[in-house]
């Protein structure tokens, strides 16, 4: 009996629908893909998601996205993987400082 309860429990476990997040830009993308691609967001979340960018600008954390209604942090967990905020990995990284050129001593110095 265990046996045919376990088998269930698996054959449910692999019959269900699995979903995981595609990776996007919420800084870029329109309410229709972020509704695609993201676990949990429909169409609503996603147009509060682009209007609370348009009203404050880019999103600067993946956190702030909490601040959208109807973000909470359990959804923000689901798909913090997938949730980019620039086009490329290098576009996220902070510039490095220029070197200062230094600076030629006076003669006789």
């Amino acid at each position: 009996m265990r046996n045919k309860i376990a088998a269930l429990l698996v054959s449910l476990a692999l019959a269900l629908p699995v979903f995981a997040a595609t990776p996007v830009n919420v800084n870029k993308a329109d309410a229709a893909t972020l509704a695609k691609s993201l676990d949990g967001i429909g169409h609503t979340k996603a147009e509060a998601i682009v209007a609370w960018r348009e009203e404050h600008g880019p999103f600067k954390s993946v956190d702030e996205l909490t601040q959208v209604k109807g973000i909470g942090a359990a959804t923000l967990e689901r798909n913090r993987d997938a949730i980019l905020l620039s086009d490329t990995a290098a576009d996220s990284k902070p510039a490095p400082a220029k070197a200062k050129p230094k600076a030629a001593k006076p003669a006789g110095e």
